[in-house]
């Protein structure tokens, strides 16, 4: 029986971490071996994530080693910077969901993009050649991956590929200098600098470049011309097939995930608000299901509109009570963040929403990667952010399928998204770079 290759794979999330950061490596891993390669995870030992998830070990297949090393990072100084408590969690994209943020949280920013380049976990970086050069002269791989954010993991394979010449595989979830809060990070001219540097230098080093999306890639030549492979998130199939659920009483509006201040939809917000004062039977079922951590912004537009009563908050679910909530709900909500890169943003559990073949409402823009996806696979409606009144046209035809029990949507030809072709895609690339 021929032996697998074996690929080593850095990466900052793993299990226990939750959110949306996890999926996209820990599902490529749980098909690699059907794919011929062996994958070997290199973690940190003790990490920040921004949530936990347990049950998301069930998807680690038997025997996977495993590599953890201590990282050292500035949180413990940020919390006590902004009063936050010790064992307080660090939100993603500078949400803040109790307050405005004050001095001390735009002083932290500034300090986390100009001295901790390209991010939090730069202090990982050189301990982590270290390891990894003494750790491959015992236990050889064939290739090295890194995913990013945090870009970090991309420098240390970087300094791994100077030192070895390991053929490499760079995949990013997200752009570096393209992604929506790099203008937040108030930038001097020489960090604006380096940041693009380390980037050009990834992308032009790395064996193969991977990307989520066609307008990653474009944007991605424009700062380098080489060959970009576009693989995208998807959905598992392991995680819906036999799962048998009822759908809402009610007439559920569920956004899944953070919702940040660039992702607040005030103008969904307005058109939902002149709804129920309208239709009185439609506020009478309408609930708006908000599942994961939301910007104060959000909660401030929400009260604006007079939507309070409708909302049903829940914090944070395991990865198995998300999919059977976006199964359950009556239309899931897509939110394209209002950023200069809108149309890039192509979020993982978008492919999910699919897989539920319930219909998505997506607000965001008309020629953007998420809503050429939608408009190919028939699995929901798109409306520009300040389109009140297509938004309210799409609300009210949403509704009056849900009273006529014709919900569910087509979703068709999304085989292609499903984790098991992906990762044969991501195999094939493996291969090209070690022939």
């Amino acid at each position: 029986m021929e032996s697998k290759r074996r690929v080593l794979i850095i990466s900052y999330y793993w299990p226990p971490s939750g959110g949306a950061g996890v999926q996209r490596w820990l599902k490529f891993v749980k098909y690699l071996r059907e794919c011929g390669w062996e994958p070997v995870i290199y973690t940190p030992e003790n990490p920040e994530f921004p949530s936990l998830d347990t049950s998301l070990f069930r998807d680690i297949p038997d025997g996977i080693e495993i590599v953890r090393t201590p990282i050292w990072e500035p949180y413990r100084f940020y919390k006590k910077l902004i009063g936050a408590g010790k064992n307080e969690r660090i939100n993603a994209g500078f949400l803040s969901e109790k307050k405005r943020p004050g001095l001390a949280e735009k002083f932290s920013i500034w300090l986390r993009g100009n001295f901790f380049i390209p991010d939090a976990r730069k202090f990982w970086i050189k301990p982590s050649v270290r390891f990894l050069l003494k750790y491959l002269t015992k236990n050889p791989v064939d290739a090295i991956v890194s995913t990013g954010p945090p870009h970090s993991m991309h420098m240390i394979a970087l300094g791994v590929k100077r030192k070895t010449g390991i053929p490499w595989l760079a995949d990013f979830r997200d752009p570096w200098t393209n992604i929506d809060f790099y203008h937040e990070l108030m930038l001097t001219g020489w960090a604006d600098k380096k940041h693009h540097r380390q980037e050009f230098a990834v992308l032009k080093e790395a064996d193969e470049v991977v990307v989520i999306s066609r307008s990653m890639r474009t944007d991605f030549l424009k700062i380098h011309a080489r060959e970009y492979s576009v693989i995208t998130n998807g959905f598992d199939e392991d995680d819906v097939t036999g799962l048998e659920v009822e759908t809402d009483k009610k007439f559920t509006l569920s956004h899944i995930g953070t919702m940040v201040k660039t992702r607040n939809p005030e103008g969904l917000w307005k058109a939902i608000s002149e709804e129920t004062i309208r239709n009185p039977v439609f506020a009478s079922n309408l609930e708006i299901k908000l599942v994961g951590s939301v910007d104060y912004s959000v909660n401030e537009s929400i009260h604006i509109a007079g939507l309070e009563k409708y909302v049903n908050r829940v914090s944070y679910l395991p990865h198995e009570e998300v999919v059977r909530v976006q199964q359950q709900s009556q239309v899931l909500l897509l939110l394209i963040n209002d950023t200069p890169n809108a149309k890039v943003i192509l979020p993982g559990k978008f492919f999910e929403y699919m897989a539920s073949r319930r219909p998505i409402l997506c607000i965001g823009p008309l020629d953007g990667d998420a809503a050429q996806v939608i408009a190919d696979t028939e699995s929901g409606v798109v409306v520009e952010k300040d389109d009140v009144a297509g938004i309210r046209k799409a609300v009210h035809e949403l509704y009056s399928r849900f009273e006529n029990g014709t919900t569910t949507v087509k979703s068709s030809g999304i085989g292609k998204y499903s984790r098991k072709e992906l990762t044969a895609r991501l195999a094939e690339r493996l291969n090209h770079i070690c022939r």
